[in-house]
């Protein structure tokens, strides 16, 4: 199958012990070196920000699994669940507390790739757009741009998606089908073919795209602002706490409309996710342009230069 394979590595990876995250989130708290590791657009740049991207989307979405697993199943059958409340009580009366982890092993793998190309993906984008509209047309049009960017590199994540969301959705839907990704996966392939991995790429796109867009380029602005008229310092002079802190505060800011529960869940995995992200990036060293300014030829062409 497309992606199994690169599946399989991951997890056995991650299996074997080499996944390190906590030691990643609290040495970046303590790296002080201003030196970067590699040069900015780089292949090593775009690989540690895909890497950044599997631990970010990976370990927050597998940390919501049990409320996944309840609202999946609360959509389907409605007049068994209910409501939340009565989901999580009736999966585990029905499978233990177990059965609330149905489907971890897909999500972690599925967003873990969705992960890496979402934020690796969206590097290469920004950096190739920009290049294509020069200097004044990025900074003039730079909220198009994280919009383009962001939704170019979510078309390929969901590609990457979508054969683990297909395999979590029947795990945790359809009782009795499988209970475990081994099963499932061989099961679907033989009943259905390639298709069944790939037939729910389009609601993904349809979800997932304008999310994106808004998820990317309200955090972009927002950590713009936040340096320009509330932090008292340039980013270059802010040690790397204050800066991962404004990353957090900029990530919860970008997603505060809609209901309290949903601001408070896909506010505090909206955050988490960038405050992850950005520490792979403080922790190897990764090159970080300042925000967003005016050039001068841009100035000069608008009288605002002295």
């Amino acid at each position: 199958l497309p992606c199994v394979g690169l599946y399989l590595k991951i997890f056995r990876w991650i299996n074997h012990g080499h996944c390190e995250m906590p030691h990643i989130i609290l040495g970046c708290l303590f790296l002080y070196n201003t030196g970067d590791s590699c040069e900015f657009g780089s292949m090593k740049y775009y690989a540690l920000c895909g890497f950044g991207g599997i631990l970010s989307c990976g370990i927050t979405h597998t940390a919501v699994v049990p409320l996944d697993l309840v609202k999946c199943r609360l959509q389907v059958d409605p007049a068994k669940y209910k409501s939340i409340f009565t989901g999580f009580s009736v999966t585990i009366k029905e499978d233990g507390v177990r059965g609330l982890a149905k489907g971890w092993a897909p999500t972690f793998i599925g967003y873990s790739m969705q992960g890496l190309c979402k934020f690796g993906f969206y590097e290469v984008f920004k950096i190739l757009y920009s290049d294509m509209l020069g200097e004044e047309n990025t900074y003039m049009w730079r909220t198009s741009l994280y919009l383009a960017a962001s939704a170019s590199a979510e078309f390929f994540a969901d590609i990457a998606l979508a054969p683990m969301e297909a395999c979590k959705v029947r795990i945790q839907t359809q009782p009795g089908y499988a209970n475990t990704l081994r099963e499932c996966a061989p099961k679907m392939y033989a009943e259905e073919g390639l298709w069944a991995f790939y037939k729910g790429v389009v609601p993904l796109w349809m979800r997932q795209i304008p999310y994106t867009m808004m998820k990317f380029a309200c955090f972009e602005r927002t950590v713009e602002l936040l340096y320009k008229y509330v932090v008292p310092k340039p980013r270059s002079e802010c040690s790397k706490p204050e800066q991962l802190l404004v990353t957090f505060v900029a990530g919860y800011i970008g997603v505060w409309k809609g209901l309290v529960a949903r601001i408070i869940m896909i506010g505090t995995l909206t955050a988490l996710q960038w405050f992850i992200y950005d520490s792979v990036k403080v922790y190897f060293r990764l090159p970080r342009p300042p925000p967003p300014e005016m050039p001068e030829s841009l100035k000069k062409k608008l009288g605002l230069s002295e």
